[in-house]
This record gives C-alpha cells, sequence and structure tokens, in this order.
C-alpha cells in the first residue's frame, strides 16, 4: 500500500476539497497523484505558501508552509 499525505493544509487546500490522505495500490500511481496535487496547488492556490514534497518507503508527503 503506497499512501500521499498533506501536512498542515491550509484554507485553499481545504476550499479546494482535496483530500489529506489517500492511499494507492501501486508506487507509480501514488507519485503521480503528488505530482498532480503539487501541480495544482502552485498553479491554482493564493502563492501564500511554499510546497514541497517526500517520499520515504512509499509514502509520499507534501508539506505546506507559510512563504518568509
Amino acid at each position: 500500500m503506497y499512501k500521499v499525505n498533506v501536512m498542515n493544509p491550509c484554507s485553499c487546500f481545504v476550499k479546494n476539497g482535496l483530500a489529506d490522505a489517500q492511499d494507492f495500490d501501486t508506487k507509480a500511481e501514488a507519485e503521480a497523484a503528488a505530482k498532480n496535487i503539487m501541480d495544482k496547488m502552485q498553479a491554482e492556490f493564493c502563492q501564500r505558501h511554499n510546497f514541497s514534497v517526500s517520499e520515504q518507503f512509499g509514502t509520499y508527503t507534501i508539506f505546506i508552509k507559510a512563504r518568509s
């Protein structure tokens, strides 16, 4: 089982109705989902946050941090 988790969801994330945790059968599906979420956030969100993703043992974690 592979996972995509979003840490510290911002209001833009919540308003878009995106899921903060998802499970996938393959690593490729999880990686594609993480990339799609990152692309959507970078293109459509309010630009008050920075986004990064890390992968560890099949779990992709997307971090949302306020811009400094």
